[in-house]
């Protein structure tokens, strides 16, 4: 009895023993099964990766694969349906549309690409235009008001008549029956407030300002200069109501001579398309073109005529209620000394333009900061007029008599 209880207890011990090896391995098995689940989600997750991967490179190498496209022209629109196109490689073609090109948008002269094959048209492409020209326009209006500049009332006046009000008062132009100027030309020495101006008319106005610089039309290629004025003109339309300030204007306006050489030519070429867009558009459109130069002498007859810059004005040096003004608009915030009298330092710089002035008043500024005061004194502003007017500025000095000897 004792024995077999002994057995018994021998196969009890056993038998646990091995059940608690079928449950650890158990255990490990459904962590093992774990893994393998989460492997597979992973891999399946990859798998959907790379297919994807897959497809976007299949794509893109027949992508690469088909033939490129034809720019050209769109000449006419057929009853049939089909159209007439001029290709780039020169003659014109009737070929068909295709399906997926929307019929609202063969427009003639827009530019369409067409299969190289059947010269079929696939689509319509958006209008080019030059860097140069999208980079001349100025999306923020200029900040510069007409409280910012002085002594030039009777010049804004003109130049408000002739661009602000017809752009924001066109009645007041029908109502006595004449139209407006087409364009205004700023006439003046360099420093006297031409730019500021037409900034200034810009921010009036809530109109798009593009500014372009003459020099800029001036291109190395022959076409070159008068495919950029034609852009310019139609990127104002485009944004009308706008402005167009062309500074500088001489760079590109100069007279036309009978001995020049192919530069020169391609020039007057430049200038010849400018006259064309000047007369191309009516007084009362929305679009206003300004002119600004320092040499009226040498700018061609033609640009001048009535009909093209029909205001001329004239922009000379302040006189000295126009410097006092000056003075007052740059020391507006600067912590000034009781001792300086705008006035007084207006009747010491006769003949100083407006940019002159405000060069004295930035001068006489720093020198109270290199003296470390916080005030600027009457002496910062006399010594301030000696260093910027009598300076000698633009002025060659003398070659040193030894030099040489």
């Amino acid at each position: 009895m004792e024995m077999e209880n002994s057995q018994n207890k021998e196969l009890a011990s056993e038998l646990k023993s091995k059940i608690s090896l079928l449950e650890e391995r158990n255990v490990r098995l459904m962590e093992d099964l774990q893994n393998v689940e989460n492997e597979k989600r992973y891999s399946e997750s990859e798998l959907f990766r790379l297919q994807k991967d897959l497809t976007r490179l299949r794509a893109e190498m027949e992508r690469l694969k088909s033939p490129p496209l034809i720019v050209g022209t769109l000449r006419d629109l057929l009853p049939d349906g089909r159209v007439v196109v001029k290709s780039s490689t020169g003659p014109d073609f009737i070929v068909s549309v295709s399906e997926y090109c929307p019929v609202e948008n063969l427009i003639p002269g827009s530019r369409v690409s067409l299969n190289k094959q059947t010269l079929a048209v696939m689509s319509v492409l958006p209008s080019p235009l030059d860097p140069i020209v999208t980079g001349a326009e100025i999306l923020d209006k200029p900040d510069i008001t007409y409280d910012d500049i002085g002594g030039l009332k009777q010049q804004m006046l003109e130049l408000r008549e002739a661009v602000e009000d017809p752009l924001l008062r066109p009645e007041l132009y029908a109502k006595v029956g004449i139209e407006p100027p087409k364009g205004v030309l700023l006439v003046g020495p360099p420093g006297t407030g031409k730019t500021l101006m037409a900034k200034a008319v810009a921010n009036a106005t809530q109109a798009s300002f593009i500014r372009l610089v003459g020099s800029e039309l001036v291109q190395k290629y022959i076409g070159e200069g008068a495919r950029l004025v034609r852009e310019l003109f139609e990127l104002a339309k485009e944004k009308a109501p706008s402005i167009i300030f062309i500074d500088e204007l001489d760079s590109v306006g100069a007279k036309r001579l009978d001995v020049s050489t192919s530069g020169d030519r391609e020039v007057q070429r430049t200038l010849m398309q400018l006259l064309a867009e000047l007369d191309g558009f009516s007084p009362l459109s929305e679009v206003k073109i300004i002119g600004a130069t320092n040499r009226p002498d040498i700018l061609d007859d033609a640009l001048l005529r009535p009909g093209r810059f029909d205001r001329i004005i004239d922009i000379g040096l302040p006189d000295i209620d126009g410097r006092t003004e000056i003075f007052r608009i740059h020391t507006s915030r600067m912590n000034l000394d009781d001792t300086v009298v705008p006035r007084k330092m207006a009747e010491l710089t006769e003949g100083a333009s407006g940019a002159e002035i405000k060069s004295i008043c930035t001068e006489a500024g720093m020198l109270a900061i290199r003296d470390n005061r916080d005030t600027v004194t009457m002496n910062d502003f006399l010594d301030a007029k000696i260093k910027v007017l009598e300076a000698g500025r633009n002025k060659m000095k003398p070659v040193p008599a030894l030099m040489f000897g």
